[in-house]
Order: structure tokens, then sequence, then C-alpha cells
């Protein structure tokens, strides 16, 4: 499992936004976990002033119950510490990886990362998630959550398309003995 955050603008109709100072965004903070598929496994959305570390424990420990197979995770410099790599252990009793950047501070695609980025580059694409409009912070993760629904919808959608037209060549060659249709 990744777990990463990112940062992001909101605009003056918003009650629950906070300051990021490491990023300098006046917004909110989305904290999510995503498996090897870059698939959502948890999601938090808080204040932009919530460190990582502490959304990110806070994420695991409200979806703990859910995660319980989950033997290693992966996070990036920002979640450095013994006093965290020791919360994920008593939380979800997993290993935890820093994952080190370059230090030459050069564009290199870091092993398994990028899944995450892929991750959020998926929810970029949705106009209602660029900049947070909503009011409250659970609006703002249910837009996130349908987002991701969406796309599993349309991608269902394509694997359903694609099944139809496989079903229809076989059954146009005609059925063997072991064809289960029969």
């Amino acid at each position: 499992m990744i777990v990463d955050a990112q940062s992001v603008k909101t605009t003056d109709l918003t009650k629950n936004s906070g300051y990021d100072g490491g990023k300098k965004i006046s917004g909110i903070k989305r904290h999510m976990a995503v498996d090897i598929n870059g698939l959502p496994q948890a999601i938090l959305v808080t204040r932009a002033n919530v460190s990582d570390r502490s959304g990110a424990l806070a994420m695991l420990s409200l979806a703990s119950q859910n995660l319980e197979l989950v033997q290693h995770v992966m996070v990036d410099g920002g979640y450095t510490g013994n006093d965290f790599a020791d919360q994920m252990k008593l939380i979800l009793n997993a290993k935890t990886t820093v994952a080190k950047r370059n230090e030459l501070h050069m564009f290199t695609v870091l092993p398994q990362r990028w899944i995450i980025e892929r991750s959020w580059s998926w929810l970029d694409k949705c106009r209602r998630l660029w900049k947070n409009c909503e009011r409250a912070l659970n609006s703002s993760l249910q837009m996130v959550v349908l987002a991701f629904l969406k796309m599993f919808l349309k991608d269902t959608r394509q694997v359903l398309r694609l099944s139809s037209k496989l079903y229809s060549r076989t059954n146009s060659i005609g059925c063997q003995e072991n064809c289960p249709s029969q």
C-alpha cells in the first residue's frame, strides 16, 4: 500500500480551510492510501494545516478494519520519523518504508511511487476537484469518492463491451463439446 497527501486550493466560500506552509497553499489536504493498482483503500480530507503524518495516521486508524491484510506501507519523505513508523506498526501491524528522493534534486521516477501519483492525476482530470468549492470537508470527501466511482464504472463498461464482442465472436465460430453454454 502507498500513502500520500495532496494540498488543494479552495475558494472563498469554504469554511474549513487551512494553510499548508510547505506548499504555500491555503485550502484543504487530501490524504489517500492506494493499493498496487492505484485503487483507493482509504481517503481522508482535512484542513491544509494538518501535517501529512497526523492526517495519514488518522486516515489509517479510521480504515484499519478494512486494511487488516496490509503488510507493507510505502510513504515519501514527508512521513519520516520513528514515531510515525511505530504508530503505523500499532495501527496496521505493517512495515513502513520511506522512498528517498534523489540527492542531486534531479527528476527520477521512484519505483512504486508513481502509482499514487497516477491516482492523483486521475482525480485532477475531474473538473470539480481542481479546486475545492465545497463548504464542508465531508462534501469534498464524497466528491473524491464519486470521481473514483465514475472512473470505475467507465472502465467496467469498456470491459463489458469487449467481453460481449469476444462472446459474439466465439458463438459465430461455433461451440465445441466443452462449451459451458450447452
